[in-house]
């Protein structure tokens, strides 16, 4: 008989921890949920106007990402035109092959003639020039975006 021999108290503790694994498990599923829609709805806003023109003084746009993968092997530029999501999702424009990278981990966008990441929501957290991101930030030429632990470096 199923049971048998086991004290009440062991079989309540058995049942709250069950209940609080489901629990957890509902939390962690409707987190992810909302996440997800409100990803979709930043990364579905319109690239603001000027992204590839040149900025007030007429410099230049930082137009290419060089891209370190975590690796070692040899870094590949990439082309920035409109706004890049970036990530392991298969719908992101930069697809990294990073297992400490989120599905989709941030968003680099063009505004008033210059180029800024922001996090999406990532669990591992992006960082430029190793300071955490907070909220979206402006890059200037040379600065290094960490994504998981593949690394793009901003370039004319």
């Amino acid at each position: 008989m199923l049971g048998a021999g086991v004290e009440p108290v062991a079989l309540s503790a058995l049942k709250y921890g069950l209940l609080a694994l489901l629990f957890l498990f509902l939390w962690r599923a409707m987190r992810w949920v909302v996440r997800g829609l409100s990803v979709e709805s930043t990364a579905s806003l319109p690239p603001a106007a000027g992204t590839a023109a040149g900025t007030a003084k007429g410099n230049p746009v930082p137009t290419t990402l060089i891209v370190h993968g975590p690796d070692g092997a040899k870094p590949r530029p990439v082309r920035l035109e409109a706004a890049t999501t970036i990530g392991r999702a298969l719908e992101c424009e930069l697809r990294i092959d990073d297992t400490y990278a989120s599905q989709e981990h941030a968003r680099i966008f063009g505004r008033s003639g210059g180029w800024y990441v922001e996090d999406l929501g990532s669990t591992n957290g992006t960082f430029v020039n190793e300071q955490r991101l907070v909220a979206p930030a402006l890059l200037q030429p040379g600065d290094r975006v960490r994504v998981g632990t593949t690394v793009l470096e901003l370039r004319r």
